[in-house]
């Protein structure tokens, strides 16, 4: 997994957020060393951030992701490398954007420990109906070709379990090929049986080819989900760049 740290206003256009939206509790699933929480709280939003790394070794991952920053800064400025620009100005303030939020997003969670929980889908540590709104960025989908569709199900499952109205999703593309996840469809389908409706709709963030939609779950009216022994379980392999070497 890239080490990456999105900032407030990359979530807002990512996830097509409104003010109504950051009025609500909202979960951040997986938080990474993104900022957007931090942003969002000093705004008054209530924002939990959920995510593997944030046991021991958390105050490490602003570090790992300016890492990773200097890491991907070459390839942003190669010729010929496809990224769109027109969200961001280009790599100089890419680069700029994201050690900002790197750096803000270390300062807060040392901060302020209690507002990033420790936890890994497909199993997450909170009651069901804890939140309002669940963004998920650039985990399931965007690594459907190392997670598998037994994964994506008991994922999407919690999502929902955790959500009082709605899931948000971004991308639909898999980070490997930028091509749609394949089983995008199917997922809807299965998430249709369990009495969760879903859509497609087209957000203002582009950085990377055919990035420009997000799938929406409407929880509000679900029943009572499967159980996750009937979903078939594989623990997330994805792992940090930067960690191990």
């Amino acid at each position: 997994m890239f080490v990456s740290a999105r900032n407030f206003d990359e979530y807002r256009s990512m996830f097509g957020l409104t003010d109504h939206d950051l009025s609500l509790s909202l979960l951040d699933c997986p938080g990474g060393a993104a900022s957007f929480a931090a942003e969002a709280r000093a705004r008054g939003t209530r924002v939990t951030s959920v995510d593997p790394e944030y046991g021991a070794g958390r105050g490490k991952l602003a570090e790992l992701a300016l890492l990773e920053n200097e890491h991907k800064h070459a390839e942003l400025v190669e010729p010929g490398a496809d990224f769109v620009w027109t969200w961001f100005e280009g790599p100089e303030q890419y680069t700029r954007l994201r050690s900002e939020s790197a750096r803000r997003f270390g300062d807060d969670i040392a901060a302020h420990p209690r507002h990033y929980v420790e936890g890994a889908l497909p199993h997450l540590p909170f009651p069901d109906r804890s939140f309002d709104l669940v963004l998920s960025s650039h985990l399931l989908f965007s690594y459907g070709r190392q997670l598998d569709e037994g994964f994506h199900r008991e994922a999407l499952l919690e999502l929902v379990r955790l959500a009082r109205w709605q899931v948000r999703l971004y991308p639909l593309f898999q980070h490997a090929d930028s091509t749609r996840y394949p089983a995008l469809e199917r997922m809807r389908h299965f998430l249709a049986d369990c009495g969760v409706t879903s859509r497609v709709e087209s957000v203002e963030y582009a950085f990377d080819p055919g990035d420009q939609e997000m799938l929406v779950l409407e929880c509000a009216e679900r029943g009572a989900l499967p159980r996750s022994a009937d979903v078939a379980h594989q623990r997330d392999p994805v792992r940090w760049r930067h960690r191990d070497g």
